[in-house]
């Protein structure tokens, strides 16, 4: 049995630990971990991830551990490690209960970070003042030799991890199909001024190779596991989500009908979790005649399958097959006719900003809550409680041809309006920010000024909401001033 590589032309690998390897378990991987440490953990859009070796560390001796991860994991990481004191710090993203609220009530330190720059903050020491101590890399695999690992439903930042990393721990995960080698795409830049344009022609084409390469000094433990991902579940479309994934059809209808930009093809991107899943939907129906619909962005979720079964799709290339439960069962039954259609890439590629102009990607992202000027708050409650991180989010709204903010008019069953006269924490900002769908309308921002600008956003506005922002809108008026604001920007019904 060869120990080389898989390769693109001949992608599966022959078995799922090839070689001599340290193969041991979880308890005595999880002691190479030293007490003060920076651990890189593979996952991404909440698969992906390490299991068993957090928990066996969560149940040993205390430690101090900056935990990294390419995107959302499970919490076999972010519950376990917070609650047994052992996380001290995050970057750049989370999303599970414990450790949000351990990070809002100040015992985890966060620092939120785009998730297209972590592979050169790594490379180019740009977080060395949050890394502590030696840096151990956790990843999950379906297959590991002497020197290189095959991911398994997420790359994400995986192969910037195993690069930064001084000793490596791979989980080679016997639930997940050998064939995910087939969607893999792991290619790596070179370092600047030299960097070449990123060599893609297409969003769907491979330039890279199914598997991480890595120095086999490094890899301290191989540990066999037998246990799935535990990702996110997609709730049922409600009334609302229904009603903005219909405005947001007919603004995409009308304009791939009027807008150069859709001349040859339809590249779309949208946001992770249940909206964005019911938003993708909508493009069922979209009228985009005999082009191609292509989606270049950053997660796969459910809805993309059905596109894809549809027969709508072109191909989809992403870092994360952030499917649900049923979801996975439906990829896994049939992997090697989707891995037709889907490619996965290292983060670094898939939210690169060449690529995403280059495509001309409409992307259609969420928001907390976006104000009458059409900044967008996609992180913070009241402007203080984080919620989960920018993720990538801005990687699009920032780089797109198109940049759609998506969102319900109000939360808390009505109570809280999410059209607000001037958020008090900004992700995305007015400049970047061209179109605002909610189950109320459409708000096409572009080429509005800003004191153009809150008419059109209160337009989506929840009709309760209305009077209120009215009445802020007329006490500012008279303001000087090209941004015209007051210093009460609350908003009640």
């Amino acid at each position: 049995m060869t120990t080389d590589p898989p390769t693109r032309e001949d992608p599966v690998p022959s078995a799922r630990v090839v070689g001599d390897l340290p193969t041991v378990d979880a308890a005595t991987a999880a002691e190479k971990v030293p007490a003060e440490a920076t651990l890189f953990v593979s996952g991404f859009g909440g698969v992906g991830y390490p299991k068993v070796v957090p928990e066996a560390i969560a149940r040993g001796d205390d430690r101090t551990l900056t935990v990294v991860s390419g995107g959302g994991v499970g919490d076999e990481i972010d519950a376990a490690l917070v609650e047994s004191g052992d996380m001290a710090r995050r970057y750049p993203f989370q999303t599970r209960p414990a450790v949000r609220e351990a990070i809002n009530t100040g015992e985890v330190m966060f620092h939120d970070r785009h998730i297209a720059g972590v592979a050169d903050d790594l490379r180019f020491d740009g977080l060395h003042t949050g890394l502590r101590g030696e840096r151990v890399a956790v990843v999950e695999a379906v297959a590991v030799g002497p020197d290189w690992l095959v991911p398994t439903t997420s790359v994400g930042n995986t192969p910037a991890f195993v690069r930064a990393a001084d000793r490596l721990i791979v989980e080679v995960n016997a639930t997940q199909p050998l064939d995910l080698a087939r969607v893999h795409d792991v290619y790596t830049r070179g370092d600047p001024p030299g960097r070449d344009p990123i060599p893609l022609s297409t969003p769907t084409e491979r330039i890279g190779s199914p598997a991480i390469r890595f120095d086999s000094d490094d890899l301290a433990a191989v540990v066999r596991i037998d246990r799935r991902d535990d990702p996110y579940e997609f709730r049922d479309p409600d009334d609302s989500d229904r009603a903005i994934a219909a405005n947001l059809r007919r603004f995409l209808d009308a304009e791939i009908g009027r807008n150069p930009l859709f001349a040859e093809a339809v590249t779309l991107q949208f946001g992770v979790g249940s909206l964005g899943n019911a938003l993708m939907g909508a493009l069922t129906e979209l009228e985009v005649g005999d082009r191609p619909l292509v989606y270049f962005g950053e997660v796969i979720q459910d809805g993309l399958l059905d596109l894809i079964d549809a027969g709508r799709l072109s191909g989809a290339s992403a870092t994360s097959l952030a499917l649900s439960a049923d979801g996975q069962d439906r990829l896994f039954a049939d992997i090697s006719q989707y891995a037709n259609e889907i490619v996965l890439r290292p983060g670094d590629i898939s939210n690169a900003t060449g690529p995403i102009e280059r495509f001309g990607v409409t992307a259609v992202n969420s928001a907390v809550e976006v104000d009458l000027h059409g900044n967008a708050n996609a992180t913070h409650i009241r402007g203080t409680r984080v919620v989960n991180g920018i993720g990538g989010s801005n990687d699009f709204v920032r780089n797109a041809r198109l940049s759609i903010i998506a969102l319900p008019s109000t939360a808390a069953d009505g109570d809280v309006s999410r059209i607000v006269p001037a958020t008090a924490h900004v992700d995305h900002t007015d400049h970047d920010v061209d179109i605002v769908v909610t189950e109320h309308g459409v708000a096409d921002l572009r080429g509005l000024s800003l004191r153009e600008r809150p008419d059109a956003v209160m337009s989506v506005a929840d009709p309760a909401y209305r009077p209120s922002l009215r009445s802020y809108l007329d006490q500012v008026s008279e303001r000087t001033g090209a941004t015209p604001i007051a210093e009460d920007t609350g908003v009640d019904p």
